[in-house]
């Protein structure tokens, strides 16, 4: 944390509390910030010592977690704790995690509503905690967060019209030839799965653009993971929280607030690993995937390479 903080990320002065978790080489520079802040600084303990001490922590608006030190299985332990201890207090969570941690610490942190950070540049962390120290109804604008809320409206909205599509292709055949009889009608055939190969070409086309193109003027994170989330489906793959960071092709700590803002509409379930149940997969929800079985079937139709 060498790099120079901007003062104006930094919140105004503020009566808020802030709790602070991290290794001992980890702990003076968050105080620093903190201090900097202007917020009152409630502790800063270990990992090891944190559950005990928040047990007696009545008042508390701001947890600020580093789990960026530890090793994965500590890591994935003390997030649960923490979670669980968390749990019906009013108070925001603000997580440092790094690319070895996403998969033992996301899968809890998302659960508790906890904000994470992936590698986080000083700057990134003094906004995020100037965010989150902001009274509610002065809280920074975010305009990253205003265009990806825009993006999901638009497709929730697709998602809908596409599963309203496939419903009425179902129910009534593209030929519009039907049994109108008033006897027995069985079941509607359900529209089959594509090929996983074509899900599959359709990403490699995705990924091809970014050797002649700069990829930044193409991210799509959301899409980017339905793609991956629908392939692994058809091919019975389970999916980690770090594997679909990397399918979605921004850095980490966009993919993961896209990842929990898709939870949140609906479009992402998420499971426990059999073999380790700290950590958790990502899934696609059944809606989710009857949209986009809608969509490659329309796609294939018509006689287009999905792109």
């Amino acid at each position: 944390m060498s790099e120079t903080i901007a003062p104006a990320l930094l919140a105004p002065a503020t009566s808020c509390g802030v709790f602070i978790i991290a290794t001992p080489d980890r702990l003076a520079a968050l105080q620093q910030l903190v201090a900097a802040s202007g917020a009152r600084l409630l502790g800063a303990v270990t990992p090891g010592n944190a559950a005990a001490r928040l047990a007696d922590q009545i008042s508390l608006d701001l947890l600020l977690f580093d789990a960026s030190s530890l090793a994965a299985g500590e890591a994935a332990d003390v997030a649960i704790a923490l979670a669980g201890s968390m749990a019906g207090r009013d108070c925001r969570i603000v997580t440092l995690l790094d690319v070895a941690s996403i998969d033992a610490v996301a899968g809890p942190m998302f659960d508790a509503g906890a904000t994470l950070l992936c590698n986080p540049s000083p700057t990134e962390l003094a906004a995020a905690l100037a965010g989150a120290l902001a009274p509610g109804g002065t809280r920074l604008h975010d305009a990253a967060r205003e265009r990806e809320a825009e993006r999901l409206r638009l497709l929730n909205e697709e998602v809908a019209r596409l599963a309203e599509v496939l419903s009425q292709l179902a129910a009534d055949p593209a030929n519009g030839v039907r049994d109108r009889s008033s006897g027995y009608r069985g079941e509607p055939l359900a529209e089959p799965d594509p090929d996983p190969r074509a899900v599959r070409s359709t990403i490699r086309a995705r990924r091809l653009r970014d050797q002649h193109f700069a990829p930044e003027l193409f991210a799509d994170p959301a899409w980017d993971m339905l793609l991956d989330l629908y392939a692994a489906r058809l091919e019975g793959r389970r999916v980690s929280v770090s594997s679909l960071c990397i399918a979605a092709a921004v850095p980490p700590t966009t993919a993961l607030r896209w990842i929990g803002t898709m939870h949140d509409a609906g479009l992402f379930g998420r499971e426990p690993d059999p073999t380790d149940k700290r950590r958790a997969h990502i899934t696609l929800t059944d809606r989710a995937a009857a949209a986009m079985r809608g969509y490659f079937r329309a796609a294939e139709r018509a006689g287009l390479v999905p792109a």
